[in-house]
């Protein structure tokens, strides 16, 4: 099946791909899609934070988030450990951009790496906070939470910006 040439004209190249997601980490949460026990999508917003970031790397990056263990997008994520991702900002058309990121997730449950997680997100939420600052507090909500970690097995882009306006 070919592509259409406007598709591939509003597509993020991977450098543009991974500097949107960055970027949109400050401000924004991540809609994470889980499949239910009833097989319909669990839909939820979560801060995340962008890691290994490489733009020459497959895949050029990897997002990580936490949730408490017991919820039900963990317990989705147990039974099946796949998720797509929505990152997305634009209030018209030709503002539109946006990442969709079909992942494979790895759930953390090292106490340890779960901790960092969680200082690596409220040091990102917070900026001119220091880790230290924030480390007994994250430290007392880990051993109920799990760390997610989103490692993306398809990549979809769009850029609207690109098309200077037109339809």
């Amino acid at each position: 099946m070919s592509r259409s040439p406007r598709r591939d004209a509003i597509r993020m190249d991977a450098d543009a791909l991974v500097r949107y997601v960055v970027a949109r980490a400050a401000d924004t949460s991540v809609a994470v899609a889980t499949l239910g026990p009833n097989g319909r999508p669990h839909l939820v917003p979560l801060w995340y934070v962008v890691r290994d970031a490489d733009p020459a790397a497959t895949p050029p990056l990897r997002l990580a988030s936490w949730t408490y263990a017991r919820s039900q997008k963990a317990v989705n994520l147990r039974r099946d450990p796949r998720a797509t991702l929505l990152v997305e900002s634009g209030r018209t058309y030709d503002e539109l951009r946006g990442v969709s990121l079909e992942c494979d997730v790895e759930l953390v449950t090292d106490l340890a790496e779960v901790t960092s997680i969680g200082v690596e997100l409220a040091t990102a939420r917070t900026p001119g906070v220091a880790a230290s600052a924030v480390r007994e507090l994250v430290a007392a909500q880990a051993p109920k939470r799990v760390g997610l970690v989103f490692t993306p097995t398809r990549i979809v882009s769009w850029d609207h910006t690109k098309l200077g306006g037109g339809y």
